[in-house]
């Protein structure tokens, strides 16, 4: 049994790595995807990051860094969990940590791949390393649709498992589960048509984005209420 000391500090450990997490997956998407990788311009993504390697590096390190946070975040949520439904608890820490391995692995395909092929541009003809880097690139694309499943599946457990002890307002953690399984849904609907627009993605990225923003600081801040849980 976690002592209450103990929970309030995991508690703010998990509320703190859900506000970095997002801010991590703001900076990526906005700051170093947008200003970097040209859609449908493979000469023009192949000049940016040549020109940007320190950029595109620092970008590759923020999304290493988030999904070492994600594992540390489910950790925290396991042990604050636990005694709710420890198996329960267990299969979304394990969902997580799929989605931080699965995460990780798409980075070294997506970020340090590219990196190497701008060395070798000279040895093999342009047009081939551009579409390498294209093929490359695509990569994360697919592998965030898998990495959502899990998000999905693991993130809705934990919310279901903050709604069964009232921890925190069950309206709080009722869209919390809302969000969790719509992403879910946009995995599974990503993979069955791969062009699907980046404004119907938006749709389901934004609120899940200000659920966890304000889940994180509702946690560091207000923390849990341990006198009405189960």
């Amino acid at each position: 049994m976690v002592n209450k000391v103990k929970q309030s500090v995991y508690v703010k450990v998990a509320g703190l790595t859900y506000i970095v997490i997002i801010l991590l997956g703001i900076f990526s998407a906005n700051v170093i995807e947008s200003g970097l990788i040209v859609p449908g311009n493979d000469a023009a993504t192949f000049r940016n990051i040549v020109e940007h390697k320190f950029l595109f590096r620092i970008g590759v390190a923020s999304e290493v860094l988030m999904y070492f946070l994600v594992i540390l975040l489910s950790s925290s949520l396991f042990i604050i969990l636990k005694t709710v439904d420890k198996n329960l608890a267990m299969l979304a820490l394990l969902m997580r940590v799929a989605e931080a391995i699965m995460g990780a692995a798409t980075v070294v395909l997506s970020g340090l791949v590219p990196l190497h092929l701008i060395t070798i541009d000279r040895v093999f003809p342009s047009e081939q390393i551009h579409t390498l880097l294209r093929l490359f690139l695509d990569i994360r694309g697919s592998g965030l649709d898998i990495v959502l499943m899990f998000i999905g599946v693991g993130g809705s457990i934990f919310c279901y498992l903050f709604y069964k002890s009232n921890y925190v307002p069950k309206f709080l953690a009722c869209w919390g589960i809302f969000t969790y399984l719509s992403m879910l849904f946009l995995s599974f609907a990503s993979l069955i048509s791969p062009d699907i627009s980046e404004t119907f993605k938006m749709v389901f990225y934004i609120p899940g984005g200000l659920f966890e923003l304000i889940f994180g600081f509702w946690l560091l801040l207000k923390g849990i209420n341990v006198k009405n849980s189960i």
